[in-house]
């Protein structure tokens, strides 16, 4: 009877810190360039694509390089591990999800914020009413 306690008790501990330890790397806040590059830890950067500065994917390195500027139009360079994201050129926002290292934004994930296809004409609604 001790035996099944004390597994069960350790079972439950183990899901306990698994928990824990997933909330808190799913729990990152929004900031800006500035304020991320003090932090030193994983954040959220909400911002846009600058589309006339030079953008490549790195074949040896499998990395899509960008540039991005914040909601205070502070620009960075932003490194994204992996390939250039879904709607990256139509999308007119992004979310950076990274940290900063050696001079720049090193994202894990890069979401794209696109325009609802729903968003109407509000004239259009009226008259037809």
């Amino acid at each position: 009877m001790k035996l099944k306690v004390i597994i069960g008790s350790i079972v439950i501990v183990a899901f306990v810190i698994f928990g824990a330890v997933s909330f808190m790397d799913s729990n990152v806040e929004y900031t800006n360039f500035a304020k991320a590059e003090k932090l030193g830890k994983k954040v959220q950067v909400k911002g846009s694509w600058l589309r006339d500065k030079e953008s490549q994917f790195d074949a040896k390195t499998g990395q899509f390089i960008f540039y991005m500027k914040d909601d205070n139009n502070e620009e960075e360079k932003v490194i994204l591990e992996g390939g250039k994201p879904n709607n990256f050129e139509i999308a007119p926002n992004i979310v950076a999800k990274g940290r900063f290292k050696d001079g720049a934004f090193y994202a894990s994930e890069v979401l794209t914020k696109c325009p609802s296809k729903y968003q109407g004409n509000a004239s259009a609604v009226k008259k037809s009413l």
